[in-house]
Order: C-alpha cells, then structure tokens, then sequence
C-alpha cells in the first residue's frame, strides 16, 4: 500500500486549462495530457498528476479538471466537484486496483437526483497502515469506509464513485431492474472473536480443535 502517492491506470484525456492557471484564466481551454497517478490526503478531494506534451508535470488537481478526449470543451457539462466525487480521501495510505468483473459500464446516482451513466476505469480503496500509528479517520470503520471507483462518464467528465451510489451493468448477469434496499453494516466480521474454542496442546500437523463452553460457564 503506497503513502501519500500512488500509481493509476494511465489515462489520456484534456485538461481544463484553467486549472493550469489557478483559475485565473484560460477558462474554456483544454490541452493533451497523461494522467498518471493521485495523490491521497484525509480531508481533501482525491488529487491527480498529469504530464503535459511540453513535458512539464502538474501534481495534485481535482478530477473535475480533466475531460475526455474526442469531446468539445464547451460541449461538455461542468458539474462541482462535490458532485462528480461524494467523498474525500480517507487515508494518506491508498490502495489502487482495477477489478477485472467491474470493467463494465455503470451508472451513478449523483447529487442532481439524477442518473449520470459511464464505464469504469480503476478503484481507490484505503486503510490504515500501521497499529502503532493512531487512527484518527475513518477507513476501517466498517459504516463510514467508502472506496471511489474511478468512472469515464458519457458525457465526458470523469467521477468517482462509491459502492452505494453505482449500479454496474453486466447484461447477462444484472437482470433485476431495482435499486437495492439494503441496511449498512455496522459489524466488524472475525473469526477469533469467540472465547468457545481453542487449538489443541500439540506438535501434531493437523492439529484438533476443543470445544471450551463449561470453561467459560465456570
């Protein structure tokens, strides 16, 4: 798991050259560029590194930047932010992975209340690294973790995404035309949380496994 700095799937695509300038100005321009990895930070949006066909590098902007090639700049939306990503970074520890079942299109519920359609690129995920390091956020808690699963969108944005936002599309396996009702889990799943049980005394390979329930009663 990287610190602070992690590799992606590199992605070719514009980037909004406002957000070359502070914002200040070339709004309404876009130029070629690679994006080529984030950059995770508690409390902030996940931020992209891109390299520029000058060869110079741009770190740390918002996935609201960039759109996808082949589209017209002032025929793209410009949604916030907030509402092409719903959540900040969890950890200064991400974990980047392209999970080969969801290489699909999907669709987003998004702030709008609307649906917002696209095809997935790669996933973000977070933990925290290390038990003798405090754990001041919220990525293990098992109903506050999200992950952000990174979405080209057909109206050629680009948003990340989590899991109780987006339904993916696999024709012949997704057959049921509903939104889920599901509850959040709140429990923290082990399978050495019991005091009923224990490893037999031995040096034996396979070893037996003793039931301890009038243990306990006493």
């Amino acid at each position: 798991m990287a610190y602070l700095n992690a590799n992606i799937p590199v992605i070719y695509c514009q980037v909004r050259r406002e957000y070359l300038y502070d914002l200040k100005k070339h709004h309404g321009e876009v130029e070629d560029c690679m994006v080529f990895g984030i950059a995770s930070m508690p409390g902030r949006s996940l931020l992209f590194h891109a390299i520029m066909q000058n060869g110079g590098v741009y770190y740390r902007l918002p996935i609201s930047a960039f759109i996808q090639n082949d589209f017209d700049v002032e025929k793209v939306p410009r949604p916030r932010l907030d509402e092409l990503e719903l959540w900040n970074c969890f950890s200064y520890y991400p974990s980047v992975i392209c999970f080969d079942a969801l290489s699909v299109a999907g669709k987003y519920w998004g702030k709008d209340r609307k649906w917002h359609t696209g095809s997935y690129l790669f996933t973000v995920d977070w933990a925290h690294p290390d038990s003798n390091i405090v754990d001041t956020d919220h990525s293990e808690v098992p109903q506050e973790h999200k992950c952000a699963h990174i979405m080209a969108l057909d109206d050629g944005n680009y948003a990340a995404q989590p899991n109780n936002r987006i339904l993916w599309h696999i024709p012949s396996f997704t057959v049921r035309n509903e939104v889920p009702d599901w509850k959040v889990n709140h429990k923290v799943w082990s399978v050495e949380d019991s005091r009923e049980w224990r490893t037999a005394d031995t040096d034996k390979f396979f070893y037996d496994i003793e039931e301890t329930k009038n243990d306990k009663k006493n």
